[in-house]
C-alpha cells in the first residue's frame, strides 16, 4: 500500500468548510487508513493510487458524498452506490448526511475502497459509450450541414468532448434554447476547444 502523505491544500480545503466540516472529517480519517496519497483536485479532496485516481469527497447541499471514480465497476454488495444522473457511466457516489451514518458505515466505505483498489491494480476500465451512440440534436445537424467546418472540427474533438457537447446541447426542451446553445459553443468547437475549456 503507498503511504498516505498529507497535502496542506487538502488541509486548507478541510480547514475552510463550513457545512459538513464534521462529515468531511470523519471522511478524511476513514480514507486515511486506506493508505491513498492525497490532494486537491477540482477544487476537492481527492485520493489516488500511483496516480490514479480512486475517490473523492465533496459535499452538496442535501448531503456530502465520497465518488468513486470506476464505481459503475464495483460489486456494491450492500446496495449503496448512486449513479447522479443516467448520463454518469462510470462514477458512482456513496452519500452521507450525518457523522453517525459515516461512522455506521464505516467499513462498507473501506471495503469499497479496498475492492476500487484492486479494479485500479488489475486495470480495469469502464466501457462507455460511443458518441455516436448519442442523439445528435436536429438543431446541429442543420448547423453542420450549414457549416461543414463545424462538422469537421467537432469530429476531431475527442470522445469525451463530443459527448459532453451532444448532452449539452440536447438538454434544453426548446428548440431555440437548444439554437442559442450550439451557437454560443460555435467557436469553441472550431478551435478544438471543449465545454468546459
Amino acid at each position: 500500500m503507498v503511504s498516505s502523505r498529507m497535502s496542506i491544500s487538502v488541509d486548507e480545503f478541510y480547514g475552510k468548510a463550513k457545512r459538513w466540516k464534521d462529515e468531511f472529517g470523519e471522511l478524511r480519517r476513514i480514507i486515511q487508513e486506506c493508505q491513498l496519497n492525497e490532494e486537491v483536485k477540482w477544487g476537492c479532496p481527492c485520493y489516488t493510487f500511483q496516480n490514479k485516481n480512486i475517490v473523492l469527497v465533496h459535499g452538496f447541499k442535501e448531503y456530502c458524498a465520497v465518488l468513486f471514480f470506476k464505481g459503475a465497476l464495483l460489486q456494491d454488495a450492500n446496495g449503496v452506490l448512486i449513479q447522479q444522473t443516467e448520463n454518469v457511466q462510470a462514477g458512482r457516489q456513496m452519500r452521507f448526511t450525518n457523522v453517525r451514518e459515516i461512522a455506521a458505515m464505516a467499513s462498507i466505505l473501506k471495503s469499497y475502497i479496498y475492492e476500487a483498489l484492486e479494479v485500479e491494480k488489475a486495470g480495469i476500465e469502464v466501457n462507455f459509450k460511443k458518441s455516436t451512440a448519442y442523439k445528435v440534436p436536429e438543431e446541429l445537424v442543420h448547423k453542420f450541414d450549414e457549416m461543414p467546418a463545424l462538422k469537421t472540427a467537432f469530429e476531431a474533438l475527442t470522445p469525451g468532448r463530443q459527448r459532453a457537447y451532444l448532452l449539452h446541447f440536447s438538454e434544453p426542451k426548446q428548440s431555440k434554447t437548444r439554437v442559442s446553445r450550439i451557437e454560443k459553443y460555435e467557436q469553441h468547437i472550431l478551435e478544438g476547444k471543449g465545454l468546459q475549456d
